[in-house]
């Protein structure tokens, strides 16, 4: 049985070398820092950001990510474990809009691109989702995810985190600049694992 698209408990959740945790205030700095990446505005930022002054995103896009649990969606800062950095983000929302089903969202800061984090931090979120609730997760069957076809990275990670393609939406999405795009849309069922499979992560209260 998976949760209903009600509050959710703050879940902190470490595995594969990273942690991933409820963001704060204290990360408004880095999230300002990670909106000055081209890729990061264009394609994962929205609108209500990217047309927000420069010195308003970082603002604009954490304050509902804040307060998101509440209404049931949960949005993690990735941090680096030792130093609590701020590495990236992973959203998992539209919880049960269809039954037993959500979507993700991700990005990560281009100092944290290369070293397949993203691809481990969205393996790491998808393993809590599939977990069920009485473990601490959201006993769910199917997340899916999409991005831009021309965002071959996005492809990379959701491929690497077992998310498998499943089709290409076309026009889907019209940048800043107003130019439409197609997306391409993957998927993860809870039966899917990743090559080197390994159990789901805990999650800690």
């Amino acid at each position: 049985m998976s949760l209903s698209a009600s509050a959710l408990p703050l879940r902190t959740i470490g595995a594969d070398g990273l942690l991933l945790r409820p963001l704060t205030e204290a990360d408004e700095p880095a999230v300002a820092e990670a909106l000055r990446d081209a890729d990061i505005l264009r394609w994962a930022a929205g609108r209500s950001v990217t047309g927000a002054a420069p010195r308003d995103r970082a603002r604009a896009w954490l304050t509902p990510r804040l307060s998101c649990w509440e209404s049931g969606a949960a949005v993690f800062a990735v941090a680096d474990p030792a130093g609590d950095t701020l590495l990236g983000s992973i959203g998992i929302r539209e919880i049960n809009r269809l039954p037993d089903q959500a979507v993700v969202t991700y990005w990560v800061t281009p100092a944290a691109r290369g070293r397949h984090l993203a691809a481990r931090a969205l393996d790491t979120a998808a393993r809590w989702a599939f977990a069920p609730a009485a473990d601490g997760g959201l006993g769910l069957h199917r997340l899916t995810l999409d991005h831009a076809v021309l965002n071959t990275g996005s492809c990379r990670v959701a491929a690497g985190a077992g998310f498998r393609l499943e089709g290409t939406m076309r026009d889907h999405y019209i940048d800043t600049g107003g130019t439409r795009h197609d997306f391409h849309l993957h998927a993860r069922l809870a039966g899917d694992t990743r090559e080197d499979g390994g159990p789901a992560p805990a999650a800690a209260p």
